[in-house]
Protein backbone atom coordinates (compact mmCIF):
# COMPACT_ATOMS: atom_id res chain seq x y z
CA UNK A 1 0.00 0.00 0.00
CA UNK A 2 1.40 3.56 -0.76
CA UNK A 3 1.97 5.96 1.96
CA UNK A 4 3.03 9.04 2.36
CA UNK A 5 4.00 10.99 5.05
CA UNK A 6 4.89 14.17 5.77
CA UNK A 7 6.57 16.02 8.29
CA UNK A 8 7.70 19.65 8.88
CA UNK A 9 4.70 22.00 9.35
CA UNK A 10 3.97 24.21 12.11
CA UNK A 11 3.97 27.61 13.22
CA UNK A 12 6.49 29.87 11.71
CA UNK A 13 6.78 33.99 11.64
CA UNK A 14 6.38 35.93 8.58
CA UNK A 15 9.55 36.34 6.33
CA UNK A 16 10.45 33.07 8.23
CA UNK A 17 11.40 30.26 6.40
CA UNK A 18 10.07 26.16 6.45
CA UNK A 19 10.85 22.72 5.29
CA UNK A 20 8.34 20.20 4.58
CA UNK A 21 9.30 16.85 3.55
CA UNK A 22 7.11 14.15 2.33
CA UNK A 23 8.49 10.47 2.40
CA UNK A 24 6.81 7.91 -0.10
CA UNK A 25 6.23 4.08 0.65
CA UNK A 26 5.25 1.34 -1.12
CA UNK A 27 6.01 2.84 -4.83
CA UNK A 28 8.31 2.96 -6.81
CA UNK A 29 9.59 6.57 -6.18
CA UNK A 30 11.70 7.63 -8.83
CA UNK A 31 9.41 7.00 -12.10
CA UNK A 32 6.59 8.79 -10.42
CA UNK A 33 6.09 12.84 -10.33
CA UNK A 34 5.78 14.70 -6.73
CA UNK A 35 3.83 17.37 -6.44
CA UNK A 36 2.85 19.80 -3.05
CA UNK A 37 -0.66 20.86 -2.89
CA UNK A 38 -2.22 23.47 -0.27
CA UNK A 39 -5.69 24.51 1.05
CA UNK A 40 -5.98 27.32 2.65
CA UNK A 41 -9.14 27.48 5.31
CA UNK A 42 -12.57 28.32 2.65
CA UNK A 43 -10.64 27.58 -0.38
CA UNK A 44 -10.03 24.79 -2.97
CA UNK A 45 -6.99 22.98 -2.75
CA UNK A 46 -4.48 24.58 -5.33
CA UNK A 47 -0.75 23.07 -6.97
CA UNK A 48 1.82 24.49 -5.11
CA UNK A 49 4.75 22.72 -7.10
CA UNK A 50 5.33 19.56 -8.69
CA UNK A 51 8.43 17.97 -9.66
CA UNK A 52 8.75 14.98 -12.59
CA UNK A 53 10.91 12.09 -12.29
CA UNK A 54 12.94 13.63 -14.70
CA UNK A 55 13.41 16.55 -12.39
CA UNK A 56 11.07 19.16 -14.75
CA UNK A 57 10.01 21.40 -11.84
CA UNK A 58 6.73 23.96 -11.95
CA UNK A 59 5.60 26.25 -9.51
CA UNK A 60 2.63 27.97 -8.89
CA UNK A 61 3.09 32.11 -9.46
CA UNK A 62 2.60 32.90 -6.42
CA UNK A 63 5.72 30.76 -4.72
CA UNK A 64 7.68 31.28 -7.12
CA UNK A 65 11.08 32.48 -6.15
CA UNK A 66 10.44 31.96 -2.73
CA UNK A 67 9.62 28.20 -2.79
CA UNK A 68 11.71 25.40 -3.76
CA UNK A 69 10.85 21.69 -4.50
CA UNK A 70 13.02 19.07 -4.35
CA UNK A 71 13.92 15.01 -4.37
CA UNK A 72 15.69 12.89 -3.07
CA UNK A 73 15.29 9.28 -4.53
CA UNK A 74 17.62 7.46 -2.69
CA UNK A 75 15.53 8.26 0.30
CA UNK A 76 11.92 8.18 -1.46
CA UNK A 77 11.59 12.08 -0.42
CA UNK A 78 10.92 15.00 -1.44
CA UNK A 79 10.83 18.49 -0.11
CA UNK A 80 9.49 21.70 -0.43
CA UNK A 81 11.95 24.55 0.78
CA UNK A 82 9.48 27.23 1.89
CA UNK A 83 11.06 30.90 2.49
CA UNK A 84 10.12 34.51 2.75
CA UNK A 85 6.40 33.01 3.97
CA UNK A 86 3.38 35.56 4.12
CA UNK A 87 0.05 35.00 6.16
CA UNK A 88 -1.30 33.63 2.85
CA UNK A 89 1.04 31.08 2.82
CA UNK A 90 -0.88 29.54 5.53
CA UNK A 91 -2.69 26.26 4.74
CA UNK A 92 -2.41 22.42 4.89
CA UNK A 93 -0.25 21.16 2.86
CA UNK A 94 -0.27 18.07 1.20
CA UNK A 95 2.44 15.48 -0.52
CA UNK A 96 0.77 14.00 -3.72
CA UNK A 97 1.88 11.26 -6.01
CA UNK A 98 1.20 11.16 -9.39
CA UNK A 99 1.66 8.03 -11.88
CA UNK A 100 0.55 7.25 -15.31
CA UNK A 101 -2.27 5.26 -13.15
CA UNK A 102 -3.11 6.41 -10.24
CA UNK A 103 -2.98 9.79 -7.94
CA UNK A 104 -2.10 9.58 -3.87
CA UNK A 105 -2.36 12.15 -1.43
CA UNK A 106 -0.69 12.49 1.93
CA UNK A 107 -2.26 13.04 5.07
CA UNK A 108 -1.58 16.93 4.97
CA UNK A 109 0.67 18.94 7.22
CA UNK A 110 -0.67 22.54 8.63
CA UNK A 111 1.30 25.46 7.88
CA UNK A 112 0.39 28.31 9.88
CA UNK A 113 2.34 32.13 9.08
CA UNK A 114 1.90 34.80 11.55
CA UNK A 115 1.94 38.13 11.11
Amino acid sequence: QVQLVESGGGLVRAGGSRSLSCAASGMSFSINSMGWYRQAPGKQRELVARITSGGSIMYSASVKGRFTIYRDNAKSTVYLQMNRLKPEDTAVYYCNVLSPWNQYWGQGTPVTVSS
